[in-house]
């Protein structure tokens, strides 16, 4: 999927139907001067349904249309005929969509499961129709109720990304590269920071026919949890990955230090989120000699607290060990 096509951010105008007016009409035909009320129920307004749909990855179909209206329900009519109601709306998103409230920023619902659907805002009843209203005291009631008007709604969805394994690191660690090697993906690789402005996914290929979804997310700064770079438009795709895989170049002056800053990003955004697995990966590793490779994993083994491989994209380095470890923990 390409990086333009990756769409995670949608606001949205939504209308429910209005309910019909129920009928106030009384019975009349030949030989029947007085037959008393028979007025209908009006139908029910249509509601805006979200759905979701396991086979989109993102809201781009969302991206152009920003209104949706569902019908009104038909007003009832006499001999007690209630009114059709008003035609539902249904809007598939993909799964791992946060629906908020535009006005006041608040989570509403979460889209998780294939086919759920939540109704985000309802139709109208329909009024009822003046036999309902027939009496001992009233025989012949002539009003009816008016039906329940629709509800409007600002809602903005976020879209998480639902993915096995996501790409955690600083700007132009090498994720991007590594998302391209390991899967059909085509992400923008260039030598400079912030090449990657929004998550790109790609299913990497295991043995047997097996396979798993892995994310590349933006890259981190230091103060990304208050915002800075990026901040919470990436930070909010990586709660949903079940392995974050750290990517630290080996030309970084401090791989531990690098690791520990990335580490406290996601700690102060969300400290659930380091309940994940996790492993470190010193990327872009073919600039290394057998000597510093071996002073480096010195210092890893050392003050590391978790476990790491040696990779090279470039230089298809290591590639199947990172698969095979990674699949080990997708399987614990």
């Amino acid at each position: 999927m390409t990086e333009g096509n990756f769409v995670d951010y949608v606001k949205m105008h939504v209308s429910s139907g209005n309910g019909g007016k129920g009928s106030s009409h009384l019975h009349r035909e030949k030989y029947i001067a007085k037959g008393g009320p028979d007025g209908g129920d009006g139908g029910r307004g249509g509601h805006v349904i979200l759905r979701g749909n396991s086979n989109l990855w993102t809201l781009i179909h969302l991206k152009f249309k920003r209104h949706f209206r569902a019908g009104h329900g038909s007003h009832g009519s006499s001999g007690r005929s209630t009114g059709a109601d008003g035609e539902d709306i249904y809007v598939d998103v993909p799964l791992g969509t946060v629906v908020r409230d535009s006005e006041t920023d608040t989570i509403m619902f979460e889209i998780t499961d294939e086919g759920e659907e939540r109704i985000v805002v309802k139709g109208g009843m329909g009024g009822r129709g003046n036999w309902h209203f027939k009496n001992s005291v009233n025989q012949t009631p002539r009003y009816a109720q008016p039906g329940i008007p629709l509800e409007e709604l600002d809602i903005t969805l976020e879209l998480k990304v639902l993915a096995d394994v996501g790409l955690v690191g600083f700007p132009n660690a090498g994720k991007s590269t590594l998302l391209s090697v390991l899967t059909s993906a085509k992400p923008k690789i260039a030598d400079y920071e912030f090449t990657t402005l929004k998550p790109n996914l790609g299913i990497v290929e295991y043995r047997d026919f097996k396979s798993f979804v892995m994310a590349d997310i933006p890259g981190i700064i230091e103060g990304a949890a208050e915002g800075k770079g990026l901040g919470y438009y990436f930070l909010r795709h990586i709660e949903r990955n079940s392995i974050l895989l750290f990517l630290i170049p080996a030309d970084a002056e401090d791989i531990v230090k690098q690791y520990e800053i990335l580490e406290d990003e996601l700690r102060r955004y969300n400290p659930e989120m380091l309940d994940k697995d996790r492993l470190v990966v010193v990327s872009k590793s073919d600039m290394l000699d057998d000597e510093l490779k071996s002073e480096i994993s010195t210092i890893l083994d050392k003050d590391l607290s978790v476990d790491y491989l040696f990779i090279s994209s470039v230089a298809q380095q290591g590639l199947v060990e990172l698969k095979d470890q990674l699949w080990k923990l997708l399987n614990n």
